[in-house]
């Protein structure tokens, strides 16, 4: 659950900072790039600020 939870969260973030960065500024491509990063660092360190957000708004796995 937590982790469809996590893919949805971040999919989100970078459809939504592409959807700016085309009508507002393309600076918020920096935000995609930090999402990117983000999950990228998830993979190889197996750590994750979005799961330790989602246990403790004790969302269940």
């Amino acid at each position: 659950m937590k982790n469809r939870i996590i893919r949805a969260i971040a999919g989100s973030f970078v459809l939504i900072s592409i959807l700016l960065s085309i009508y507002v500024n393309p600076n918020w491509l920096w935000f995609t790039a930090f999402v990117g990063a983000n999950l990228l660092q998830s993979s190889i360190t197996k750590w994750c600020l979005m799961e330790d957000i989602l246990v403790k708004l004790s969302v269940k796995d």
